[in-house]
C-alpha cells in the first residue's frame, strides 16, 4: 500500500470536488471504455474481477476498510483511521475516468484490492496509490492494478506516474521496482517518493508476460493435479456420465480425496454420497459438473459459496442452444471468474494427468493412458475422442491432455503456458476449432517452440473465428494470414488430427533432425525412387538411395545386413535422418525389423522412421510407436519405440514437418528493434488529434498532407504530388517540383496503369507537359471526369506493394507483395503479424514467389533489399503502435539499387477496437 494522493490535495482534487456531480454522473452512465472491465488471473491461479469504480461501491469500500489491520490503514494514510468518512468515500468512488481513475478488484461482492490515480498540475503526471486486503497480498493484485491503471493513464494522456511511500512499506515499493520500469526515487519529507515514466518497455512488456505465464500455468497446474475431486451429478445410472466419471476418477488411482455429490442417493461406488457441495467434509479443489445444463449455473452457484476453486464442466447444450445457451455460458463464465474460479469446458470431454503423483482420469476415456511426452489439447469433444482412441492406436504415451469442450475459459493458451513448465511434456499437440486471441496465442507458442515443439491442426473450412459464447468479432484478414502468424510463430501446421499424430509419433520417440539431407532404404527399386521422389518435392535432400536391401534371406542374416547398411549411412554427418520403407518379406516380423531399426537410431542418434507397406495381417501393427521388448531409444526423456507408418508418403511428410521446425529453432529470430529516427510519441499526439474527425464505426482517409506528416514521425518520406485543374498550374508545379516529372490520374485504380493512359513518365518540357495533360484527357474520357496530379520523377526500379490492416482478431496484419499482375491477378502476397523482429522482416521480403525480381533477376543488378527491409521494419513499427490506423497502403513503392521511394500512400483511420491483446493483463482467451 502506498499514500499518495498527498498533492493531489492542492491540485486535482480540488478540481474533482467541485466536478462531482459531473463525476457521479459519468459513473452512473459508465462513460469508460468497455474494455476497462477485465477477468483477471492472480498470482495464485485464482481469479478476480477487475473494473473501474462507481459510486455504488462506497459501502464495499467501506467494508474493506473496517477489515484492514492498523498497520495497513497507516502505511496507505500515513495515519490510522477507523473508518472513512462520508466525504472520503465520496471522493473515492466519484471519478471522471480521465483525471481521476480508480479501479477494484473484486470476488464475488468484496472489494480485495483498489488502485487509483490522480493527475496534477502537470498534465502527463499523475499520482498513483494502491491499497490491498491484508487477507489477499501476495497474490499479484499490486502489480495487476498498475498495469491497468498505466494504459488507461496512456489512453488518457499521461506519461508519468508518481508516488509518496513510506520507507517501511517494502511490498508497495516492490510492486514498482519489479514492474519493469525506470523508477526514480528519493527522500521528501519522512517518505519515499518514487516517479517513473508509464510507457511500455522492452523490460517492462517482460515482466507483465513473465506474470502472466506464471500465474496462467499455475492455474492449469491446479486444474491438472487437485488435491481434491468432487462428482456433482454422480449417478448410479451404469453407462451414465456421472457414473463413468466417478468410475473413471476411482479406477484411475487418482491420489487425492473424491467424493460424489447427488441429492438423490446415499451411496455411490462405495462411498457416502452427498446431497449438496456444501456438505463435503473438506474443501473441494475441482468440481466436474455433470448435471442437466439448465442446472450448471445453480451448481455453480453453490460451488463459489463452498470455496471450490476450479470447475469442470462436462454438461453440454450451451452453444448448441442459441442465444439462450451461449447467454447461459457467459453468466456462467462471468459467475465462476467473479468468485475466484477457472472453468474448462462446456461440454468438455476432461482432464488426464498421467503423472504418477496424481494419477487423474476425469474424463470420458474409458482407462488411464500411457504415460509419456505428448501433451494434447482439443476443443471438440468428438475430435478429442478421436484424438485419445489414436494415441492409444499408436502407443503414444501422454503426459497430460486438456479438453476445452466450448472454451469459454480455459483455452489453448492457457494450456501452453502449463505445458511450457511441465517437464512431463516434451510435444505438444493441439486440435483448434477456433482462435479467441491470436495475438496472445502467437507470443506464447513462439515461446514454447523454442523448447518443445508445438503441433497444431486447425480446420481449414472453420477457418479464423471465436468459440462460441464470446463478443463477436469477425476477422477481415487475407487469406494466409493465420498461416504466416502460425509459421513466424514457429508452429508445426497440419490439417488433420492423423497428421497430427504422424508428427507427434516421431518427436517423441526421436532425436530432432539436424539437417535436411535424408537417407532412403527399401527392398523394392519402384518404391524407394517413388519415397526419394516425394522428400525432394518436400525440399529435402537426397543423401543416399539404396533400394537393393536384401531381406529374404533369413532373420539371422537379413537383420544384421540391414543394421550395417543403416548405421553405416547415418554415420555420416552429412545425413541426417532415415526412412525405411519394406514390402513383406519372408520370415521377418514387423516388430524385429522394428527392434533391429530402433537400435539403428540408438546407436546413431539420428531419427529413424519405418513404413511397412502391403501388410495384409491384419493383426499385424504397423501403425506407430513400436514398443519391442528390448532394443535402444528411449534416452534423454524420449518414449521408447520406433515410429512407423503404414504410408511412406506420410512418414516422409510428418520428418519434413520436424526438419523445418527445427531449422527455425535454430535460427536467429532476429531482434525488435526501433528504426532510427521513428518518433511514436509524436504519431500518439498527431493521430489523436486525428481521431476526432471519425464517427461511429466509419474510417476517415487522411489527406495527403496529414499523410506524409504521419509517415515522417516513423521516418519515411513520401515523393511529393501537387494536384491541378488547369495544364498552367501543372506548369508552375513542375517548376516547383524539378523536372522531368510525371502526371498520373488521382482515381485509386487507374493512377498505376500506364498501359491505360493513367500514368505519363519522363516529362521534361512545359510543351510536354501541356500536350500530355491533353492526351492524358482523351485517353481517360470512357472512364470519367478524373482529377490529375503531378509528381517528381523517382529513380527506376522496381515496384512493390506494403499494405496494413487492424484486424479485429488478428491485430495488426502487414502484407508485402510486388506491386502489379503478381499480386492483383496471382495474390502472390506475403503476410507478417507486427511487432516484426528484423529476421521476420527479412524472411517477408524473400517469401512472395515473385520476390525473385529483387535479387538480380535475369541479369539486372539486385534491387536495394536493405532499405525496401528499413522501410517495412518502420511501417509494421507504425501498424502495431496505431490500432486507430485501419488501413495503411504504400503503393507503389520503388527499389531502385540506391534505395526505395514512396511514390503513393493512403492511410484511413478509424475508432481503435482494443486488440485481444493488449497492454493490460485480462482474460481474453
Amino acid at each position: 500500500m502506498c499514500r499518495g494522493l498527498r498533492r493531489v490535495g492542492r491540485t486535482a482534487l480540488q478540481t474533482a470536488e467541485k466536478n462531482s456531480h459531473y463525476s457521479e454522473s459519468m459513473a452512473e452512465q459508465g462513460h469508460y471504455p468497455e474494455y476497462w472491465e477485465a477477468d483477471v488471473v492472480l498470482r495464485d491461479g485464482g481469479t478476480g474481477h477487475l473494473r473501474p469504480v462507481t459510486p455504488g461501491d462506497a459501502q464495499a469500500l467501506q467494508e474493506f476498510h473496517m477489515k484492514q489491520s492498523q498497520s495497513s490503514i497507516y502505511l496507505r494514510f500515513f495515519t490510522y483511521k477507523a473508518k472513512l468518512s462520508n466525504k472520503e468515500l465520496a471522493r473515492f468512488t466519484n471519478v471522471d475516468y480521465r483525471d481521476r481513475v480508480a479501479f477494484v478488484i473484486t470476488i464475488g461482492t468484496e472489494i480485495i484490492g483498489i488502485g487509483r490515480y490522480d493527475r496534477l498540475d502537470d498534465p502527463t503526471e499523475a499520482e498513483v496509490a494502491f491499497n490491498i486486503a491484508d487477507g489477499h497480498q501476495g497474490r499479484g493484485l499490486g502489480s495487476i492494478l498498475l498495469e491497468h491503471l498505466a494504459a488507461a493513464a496512456r489512453e488518457n494522456g499521461i506519461r508519468r506516474f508518481s508516488a509518496e511511500v513510506l520507507p517501511e512499506n517494502r511490498k508497495m515499493i516492490g510492486v514498482f521496482a519489479d514492474a519493469g520500469y525506470e523508477v526514480r526515487r528519493h527522500f521528501d519529507d519522512g517518505v519515499i517518493a518514487l516517479d517513473f515514466n508509464i510507457d511500455p518497455t522492452d523490460k517492462s512488456r517482460a515482466v507483465m508476460e513473465a506474470r502472466e505465464h506464471r500465474a496462467e500455468a499455475r492455474s492449469v497446474a491446479d486444474l491438472l493435479s487437485p488435491s481434491s475431486v468432487a462428482v456433482i451429478g454422480a449417478s448410479r445410472e451404469w453407462g451414465s456420465v456421472g457414473y463413468q466419471l466417478l468410475e473413471h476418477i476411482i479406477e484411475g488411482g487418482f491420489t487425492g480425496s473424491v467424493y460424489a455429490v447427488n441429492p438423490e442417493a446415499f451411496e455411490l461406488a462405495g462411498m457416502v454420497c452427498h446431497a449438496r457441495i456444501a456438505d463435503v467434509p473438506e474443501p473441494v479443489q475441482l468440481a466436474i459438473i455433470a448435471v442437466p445444463y439448465d442446472q450448471v449455473l445453480t451448481v455453480a452457484e453453490e460451488c463459489a459459496r463452498a470455496g471450490v476453486k476450479e470447475l469442470l464442466v462436462v454438461s453440454a447444450g450451451f452453444a448448441n442452444d442459441g442465444e439462450r445457451g451461449l447467454a447461459r455460458q457467459r453468466r456462467l463464465v462471468r459467475h465462476a471468474r467473479a468468485n475466484g474460479m477457472r472453468v474448462v469446458g462446456p461440454a468438455s470431454l476432461g482432464l488426464i494427468n498421467t503423472r504418477p503423483g496424481v494419477s487423474l482420469n476425469a474424463s470420458m476415456a474409458p482407462s488411464m493412458p500411457l504415460r509419456g511426452g505428448l501433451g494434447l489439447f482439443s476443443q471438440s469433444a468428438g475430435i478429442g475422442v478421436l484424438l485419445y482412441a489414436a494415441a492409444q492406436r499408436r502407443s503414444l504415451g501422454l503426459s497430460s491432455t486438456v479438453s476445452a469442450g466450448n472454451r469459454a475459459d480455459v483455452s489453448g493458451n492457457d494450456a501452453m503456458q502449463y505445458w511450457e513448465d511441465d517437464t512431463d511434456t516434451r510435444v505438444v499437440g493441439m486440435y483448434l476449432e477456433s482462435v479467441g486471441n491470436p495475438r496472445k496465442f502467437s507470443r506464447i507458442a513462439r515461446r514454447l517452440a523454442t523448447s518443445k515443439p508445438v503441433i497444431v491442426a486447425k480446420s481449414e473450412v472453420t477457418g479464423l473465428k471465436l468459440p462460441p459464447g464470446h463478443a463477436v468479432r469477425t476477422t477481415q484478414a487475407p487469406a494466409g494470414a493465420l498461416d504466416a502468424m502460425l509459421r513466424q510463430s514457429g508452429v508445426i501446421r497440419v490439417s488433420t488430427n492423423e497428421q497430427l499424430m504422424d508428427v507427434a509419433q516421431i518427436a517423441v520417440s526421436q532425436p530432432l533432425p539436424a539437417g535436411r539431407s535424408l537417407a532412403v532404404f527399401s527392398n523394392n527399386a519402384a518404391l524407394g525412387r517413388v519415397v526419394a521422389d516425394a522428400a525432394l518435392g518436400l525440399d529435402l535432400e537426397l543423401g543416399s538411395l539404396q533400394t537393393d536391401l536384401v531381406l529374404d534371406t533369413g532373420m539371422s542374416v537379413a537383420l544384421p545386413l540391414l543394421r550395417a547398411a543403416v548405421t553405416k549411412t547415418l554415420a555420416d554427418d552429412a545425413v541426417h535422418a532415415a526412412v525405411v520403407t519394406l514390402l513383406p518379406s519372408p520370415g521377418l516380423t514387423v516388430e524385429k525389423i522394428a527392434q533391429c531399426l530402433q537400435d539403428c537410431a540408438a546407436e546413431t542418434g539420428k531419427p529413424v522412421v519405418a513404413a511397412f507397406t502391403g501388410i495384409m495381417d491384419p493383426g499385424s501393427h504397423v501403425e506407430g510407436l513400436l514398443n519391442p521388448e528390448s532394443g535402444g531409444g528411449g534416452s534423454e526423456g524420449r518414449q521408447p519405440g520406433l515410429p512407423c507408418f503404414s504410408s511412406p508418403g506420410a512418414a516422409v511428410a510428418a520428418l519434413a514437418s520436424l526438419i523445418r521446425y527445427t531449422e527455425w529453432s535454430a535460427r536467429d529470430h532476429g531482434h525488435f528493434t526501433e528504426p532510427a529516427g521513428a518518433d511514436p510519441d509524436g504519431a500518439h499526439a498527431f493521430i489523436a488529434g486525428l481521431v476526432s474527425r471519425v464517427s461511429g464505426d466509419g474510417l476517415t482517409r487522411l489527406t495527403s498532407g496529414e499523410t506524409a506528416a504521419l509517415l515522417r514521425f516513423y521516418g519515411v518520406e513520401l515523393l511529393p504530388s501537387v494536384p491541378f485543374t488547369t495544364a498552367d498550374e501543372a506548369v508552375a508545379a513542375a517548376d516547383s517540383l524539378g523536372w522531368p516529372v510525371a502526371i498520373k490520374t488521382m482515381d485509386e485504380h487507374l493512377r498505376h496503369r500506364l498501359d491505360l493512359g493513367g500514368v505519363r513518365l519522363n516529362i521534361s518540357t512545359p510543351e510536354e507537359l501541356r500536350s500530355d495533360i491533353a492526351q492524358m484527357k482523351q485517353a481517360l474520357e470512357p472512364y470519367g471526369n478524373f482529377e490529375l496530379e503531378v509528381q517528381s520523377m523517382a529513380p527506376s526500379g522496381q515496384g512493390c506493394t506494403v499494405r496494413a490492416i487492424e484486424d479485429p482478431l488478428l491485430g495488426p496484419v502487414l502484407s508485402f507483395g510486388l506491386a502489379g499482375d503478381a499480386v492483383n491477378l496471382l495474390d502472390d502476397w506475403a503476410h507478417g503479424i507486427p511487432p516484426l523482429t528484423d529476421t521476420d522482416v527479412a524472411d517477408l521480403v524473400r517469401a512472395p514467389r515473385a520476390s525473385g525480381k529483387l535479387f538480380g533477376y535475369q541479369g539486372l543488378p539486385r534491387a536495394d533489399v536493405g532499405a525496401l527491409e528499413d522501410l517495412i521494419s518502420r511501417l509494421a513499427l507504425l501498424k502495431d503502435e496505431h490500432p486507430e490506423i485501419a488501413l495503411l497502403e504504400i503503393n507503389p513503392v520503388l527499389v531502385s539499387t540506391t534505395g526505395v521511394t514512396v511514390l503513393s500512400a493512403d492511410i484511413r483511420i478509424g475508432n481503435p477496437q482494443q486488440r485481444t491483446d493488449s497492454a493490460r493483463r485480462a482474460m481474453r482467451n
